[in-house]
């Protein structure tokens, strides 16, 4: 009974039943109360959305597979020391904690939440070191600003490690496999008490489960059909096209939920015998049906023969019971419907051979030089399978390789070098959703709008589903004025998910635009409350604050903001915004700074550091910041104006004129630059032209305040210099 409840709470997870999956596994823990039982509950507990449950079912479990489920729901309810404290015990800091590299990384979170950045870093990269595809790990060193070179992290050194990682699981699944082949078949699956006919069956469905993704079935799907034609069989190392999925009317479940599942399902193995064979025999058929085909048709062979030559003398009975074991034994290493016919129809001609030659045979020394043949050929096979494995394992870390140099480049800010290492990836993984976006957000920090706007636009279409970077898409929109875009897109967005963060970011922008700025403060504060830790609602906060006047709120949402992520540089650059409207210049210049240090290659940032240092009197020093804004983006206008302004303090006008004359060509509609023209040429002395470009200042209708400048200039003309000096 046990046995039974268990497979079915198992395969009510894998089909994510999760209802059904609760109410079978607390029949089980009250039938046959015992911590292995607790931990399958808990399990069903989490992927049910109940963390609370999981947490005091499991509060002061001892094994390692109880603290570290114990350990997930307390980091669901941000109770970040008890999961530390579960992580790693208080007896013993130093002692190995179990689960490897996923421990590391919830370690790597904890401290990254409580503000222990150094600690972080050290698990973060521990990860990686443990098990170089964490690929989250990787990404959480880039958003710190701490992350080593793609090459260093995914490089050729690193192929060695995570063969024997995956060599070492195949092999251990495989003497498993071996050890259980002697016990009964029905016992193997945990089924002593189903009937024959109700054993055949389940067979069947093992197999076709074996064949599916607990993450997505289409995937595994495809992949194991592109290999079909191929000599080996390694189907888990070629990257699948995101069709199917994006396809697929079922969406994802929540990524790290699914991370955590199947770390607890290995790491529930080695507790219970009965249950830990089923979900061995399940990992091991899959390992074997990616990894070791030709070698488990030979293992079957063997294992056929063995029985055949050792017990001829027990019967048609025992040679029955021999086959049936072998062919579901070949039948578990089966990875798809094409390679389970392709296995029972090599099984049968070679265990016709062998029946042939085992009849043939008087002496264990014959029987004996049969076998030493047989793991000749097996190992063979083995370093052939080997090197094919490797050969995956290294296309894998160069695709990874690529990756994470883009990303690394992007999280540093260096946006074109980030758009260059995308371009080297294939059409297959460019015209992805992942990727379009992160190229759409590198074009947003460039200012280039219009291209991120094609770039996410893409990403839409490919990836509906998506809303990963749509919060950074929505403010694209709102830059550009698009109105009837930014509608849409935060409608679609709410039928897609209504709960995530990203929404309420794109319908306070929408709000935004249309001046409706307070719904749009409470659409952030939403966003907010639904993802405390979203640093981007707590800055778009602080913008609408900013544009109320309220400034005080304003820099409690950026400081906030910062708390969350120290690396936020939009943060830094409202607070210097606002102290530099309070005129705190030194505040100013000091926010700015930091918001420089982080993002270096922002030329609106540089503009406006140059703006407090020339309100300083730093003139030299703004000047030069102005000369690395412009040489960073031509395209901005606001440096060369600023610098303009910065050769006119200095006395440079013939320098000035010229920018200004540039300037002019570029946006002949703005008022400042014929304003600032009129002041050289009074300067000049060449009134008729100072008075021309300051009446063209008047006509391109300025400011109020503007105007008032404008006009007191005009009135001074006929007043000479010296007078006007000492006015």
């Amino acid at each position: 009974m046990e046995a039974l409840l268990v497979n079915y709470v198992e395969k009510s997870l894998e089909q994510y039943m999760r209802r059904n999956a609760v109410f079978l596994c607390e029949r089980l823990y009250a039938e046959f109360p015992s911590e292995v039982n607790l931990q399958l509950l808990a399990r069903c507990y989490l992927n049910n959305n109940q963390p609370h449950s999981a947490y005091y079912i499991l509060k002061g479990m001892q094994m390692a597979q109880s603290r570290y489920l114990f350990a997930i729901a307390c980091l669901e309810m941000d109770l970040f020391c008890e999961a530390e404290a579960a992580l790693l015990p208080v007896k013993d800091l130093c002692a190995e904690v179990p689960n490897g590299a996923a421990v590391q990384y919830l370690l790597g979170i904890i401290y990254r939440d409580t503000d222990r950045k150094n600690k972080s870093i050290e698990h973060f990269r521990k990860t990686l070191s443990i098990d170089p595809m964490f690929w989250a790990a990787y990404e959480q060193l880039c958003m710190l600003g701490e992350a080593e070179e793609a090459a260093v992290c995914f490089g050729d050194a690193t192929v060695p490690c995570v063969q024997e990682h995956y060599l070492g699981n195949a092999s251990s699944c495989l003497q498993i496999a071996d050890t259980d082949h002697s016990s009964d078949s029905s016992q193997r699956f945990g089924l002593e008490y189903l009937s024959r006919s109700d054993l055949k069956q389940r067979e069947g469905n093992n197999i076709r489960v074996m064949c599916e993704n607990n993450h997505g079935g289409p995937i595994l799907t495809g992949a194991v059909r592109q290999s079909k034609n191929s000599c080996c069989s390694t189907s888990f190392l070629s990257t699948p096209s995101p069709v199917p999925t994006q396809l697929s009317d079922v969406a994802p479940p929540p990524l790290v939920r699914n991370i955590h599942l199947r770390q607890s399902e290995d790491s529930l193995r080695p507790n219970t015998q009965a249950r830990g064979k089923f979900a061995c025999d399940n990992e091991s058929a899959q390992i074997r049906g990616s990894l070791f085909f030709d070698s488990g048709l030979r293992r079957s062979a063997r294992l056929a023969v063995g029985h055949r030559s050792l017990n001829t003398s027990q019967g048609s009975e025992n040679k029955a019971k021999s086959l049936h074991a072998s062919t579901k034994l070949s039948s578990e290493t089966c990875s798809s419907t094409f390679y389970q016919g392709k296995l029972m129809e090599t099984y049968e001609v070679a265990v016709s051979e062998f029946g042939a030659t085992s009849s043939s045979l008087s002496s264990t020394t014959d029987v004996k030089s049969i076998q030493h043949e047989i793991e000749n050929t097996k190992l063979s096979s083995f370093i052939s399978d080997s090197a094919t494995i490797k050969s995956g394992i290294s296309n894998t870390m160069k695709l990874l390789r690529t990756l994470g140099e883009g990303y690394r480049h992007l999280c540093m800010f260096r946006c074109k070098e980030a758009l260059n290492v995308y371009q080297k990836l294939s059409s297959k993984q460019y015209n992805t959703g992942w990727i379009l976006s992160q190229v759409g957000k590198a074009y947003f920090e460039l200012v280039d709008y219009l291209n991120a706007d094609y770039a996410f636009s893409l990403a839409r279409q490919i990836s509906p589903y998506n809303l990963e970077e749509m919060d950074v898409y929505s403010t694209v929109l709102y830059h550009l004025k698009q109105d009837m875009k930014l509608k849409y897109l935060a409608q679609e967005m709410i039928l897609v998910d209504r709960f995530a963060p990203q929404t309420w970011c794109a319908i306070g922008n929408c709000y935004s635009l249309q001046k409706d700025h307070e719904s749009a403060l409470k659409s952030f504060q939403r966003a907010v409350q639904l993802n405390s830790r979203f640093a981007y609602a707590h800055t778009l906060s602080g913008h609408e604050y900013v544009i109320m006047e309220d400034y005080g709120k304003g820099v409690e949402c950026y400081q906030t903001s910062l708390h969350v992520d120290a690396r936020h540089y939009n943060s830094w650059y409202g607070l210097g915004m606002i102290y530099l409207c309070q005129e705190k210049f030194e505040f100013a210049e000091h926010h700015f700074r930091q918001a420089y240090q982080i993002n270096p290659l922002s030329s609106v940032i540089m503009y406006y550091l140059g703006t407090t240092l020339e309100v300083l009197k730093r003139s030299e020093e703004a000047l030069e910041m102005m000369e690395t804004a412009i040489v960073i983006d031509n395209k901005n206008p606001l440096p060369k104006y600023s610098k303009a302004k910065l050769l006119l303090t200095l006395g440079k006008l013939n320098e000035a004129l010229e920018i200004l004359e540039e300037l002019k060509e570029c946006t002949p509609r703005e008022s400042c630059i014929y304003a600032l023209m009129g002041e050289i040429y009074k300067r000049n002395k060449k009134y008729d032209k100072a008075m021309l470009h300051f009446g063209i200042a008047l006509d391109l209708k300025p400011s109020i305040v503007d105007v008032a400048k404008i006009e007191a200039a005009i009135e001074k003309l006929i007043i000479p210099d010296e007078m006007e000096e000492s006015l």
